[in-house]
């Protein structure tokens, strides 16, 4: 295919699908425990699904409108389809793009609004049996008093920061708070310090997005699938911690305002804002490049100022200290090597990066000899996991799930499961959610897939490890959804029939 050949087909939506109907049987097994998928739609882009065959039979059919929408960005080198993928915004949540680095494109839909949103785990000697209902319940509450939750929740720690602060953090990232605050933390075992942003890269304020609402936001978890997780391991029987939570409204308010100058630059190609783009000819090129990095430093302090919080909350209850094991990101764009591809642009959208022993990007870390932590969230009733990858990541981009994925919509969990089974449910497994006990039905552990059999696609090709397997004890998650579906309800304009991702609201409104 000549190079403008592809960009034509690039930038064609994909509309009028030859094998919407029969992608599954396309879909090839192969003995590296993955599916290759080959259509005339995906053309010469290899495609492969990291899927159990129960996966796939169970994959939403209008799944396949995204996997090839994946394909179609310019210099696209490799989609990557994880177990946990669902009906996202213009490409799946749990898809992985490698893009060329020297004249691919950077994509936006692949990356999302929420930049890096991402996990934190935390380890202690203390033993589970510790954690008696009562201390659980103490340790919610305890949670609670230094932890804003819910959409539009704000700092405790850092209230409402000058601009001169913001500018400071967002561009200093870990390296720069450490030095200014201090911390409890090992900055070591976050997955990056600080993200480089341009020093003459100025922030987007205003607009359609308005970033600057993040401003007296860092430190506050959001609503959404964002959640704080007291969890027992069930190799070392002693009490674990995960944090998952993103750029909050500074990121959403970046990702919208970028969104719109792609449409503006490319009125005739991008008419569907999920499916926005750069190339290295764009004006807006590197300034969205500096966007996502100046979100991702925003996303790692706000983890990190978290985990602080939460770990005197676990000191005051449990009387010992929370080691942190890894802080790690999802939904980034950035350039890596690859042995296959050289020099690529990685775009994981609701993905993990996956470096196992020897990776060159781990030389020199503490990380070279192993592989780094990868921390994937179950529901809050099901497991969630630590794992070590393993050479074979190289298959799927150095990458792997996210989560457990979702498998009900928001609006159809609420719809059609009962709060007092659901809350009944959680009580009689010991899991305390909150300070009342009522589980957000959206979030409950029914819309998702479950985490085992997500795990066993990762394990089975051989992408990674289990290194800990962690039950719920107690859950914090924000409550104000709703209010915030009822706020943006006029905003959606499509309904996407049959996706477990359905829009029945602004997107994404619930994160931030």
């Amino acid at each position: 295919m000549s190079g403008h050949e592809a960009d034509a087909r690039a930038l064609t939506p994909a509309k009028t699908l030859k094998s919407a109907d029969n992608w599954k049987h396309l879909a090839r097994p192969t003995s590296a425990g993955y599916y290759e998928l080959t259509t005339d739609d995906t053309a010469d882009v290899p495609v492969r699904l990291f899927f159990t065959k129960a996966l796939l039979d169970a994959a939403e059919d209008i799944l396949y409108r995204q996997i090839v929408n994946a394909t179609r960005f310019p210099g696209v080198r490799l989609v990557v389809i994880t177990p946990d993928a669902h009906y996202g915004y213009g490409v799946p949540v749990g898809s992985v793009i490698l893009t060329d680095a020297e004249s691919g494109a950077v994509a936006m839909g692949p990356v999302g609004f929420d930049i890096s949103c991402g996990m934190i785990s935390a380890r202690s000697e203390v033993e589970a049996e510790a954690a008696t209902p009562e201390r659980r319940l103490a340790f919610n509450r305890a949670v609670m008093e230094r932890v804003d939750m819910g959409y539009g929740g704000k700092s405790k720690r850092l209230g409402n920061l000058s601009e001169s602060e913001f500018q400071n953090l967002v561009r200093g990232g870990a390296e720069y708070y450490v030095e200014r605050y201090g911390a409890t933390f090992d900055r070591s075992r976050a997955e990056r310090h600080r993200i480089p942003v341009d020093d003459d890269w100025q922030i987007p304020y205003g607009g359609k997005g308005r970033p600057e609402r993040g401003r007296d936001q860092l430190g506050s978890l959001g609503g959404g699938n964002h959640f704080i997780e007291l969890q027992r391991s069930e190799q070392a029987g002693t009490l674990f911690l995960q944090v998952h939570t993103g750029s909050r409204g500074f990121g959403h308010g970046l990702a919208t305002n970028y969104f719109e100058l792609a449409r503006e630059e490319r009125p005739g190609e991008i008419t569907d804002i999920d499916l926005g783009y750069f190339t290295p000819g764009s004006k807006h090129y590197r300034d969205y490049l500096n966007a996502v990095a100046a979100g991702g430093n925003y996303a790692i302090l706000n983890r990190l100022v978290i985990f602080e919080q939460v770990a005197r909350a676990f000191q005051e209850v449990f009387g010992s200290e929370l080691e942190l094991v890894y802080e790690i990101s999802h939904n980034l764009v950035q350039r890596e090597w690859h042995p296959d591809y050289g020099d690529v642009w990685v775009h994981r959208k609701g993905a993990t990066r996956a470096f196992p022993a020897g990776h060159p990007f781990l030389k020199g870390t503490a990380w070279e000899s192993e592989g780094h932590p990868v921390l994937i969230p179950g529901s809050n009733k099901d497991w969630s996991y630590i794992l070590r990858p393993l050479e074979r990541a190289v298959n799927s981009g150095y990458s792997v799930n996210h989560g457990a994925g979702r498998r009900l919509s928001r609006g159809a969990a609420t719809r059609e499961l009962s709060q007092r089974a659901i809350d009944d449910e959680y009580r009689e497994a010991g899991i305390v959610v909150n300070a009342d006990g009522r589980v957000p039905l959206d979030e409950a552990a029914p819309a998702y897939k479950s985490s085992q059999e997500v795990i066993e696609a990762v394990t089975a090709a051989g992408l990674a490890r289990v290194e800990h397997a962690l039950y719920p004890l107690a859950s914090l998650k924000g409550v104000d959804e709703r209010k915030g579906k009822k706020r943006f309800a006029k905003g959606g304009k499509r309904d996407h029939r049959g996706g477990a991702q359905k829009w029945e609201g602004k997107k994404t409104s619930e994160h931030y």
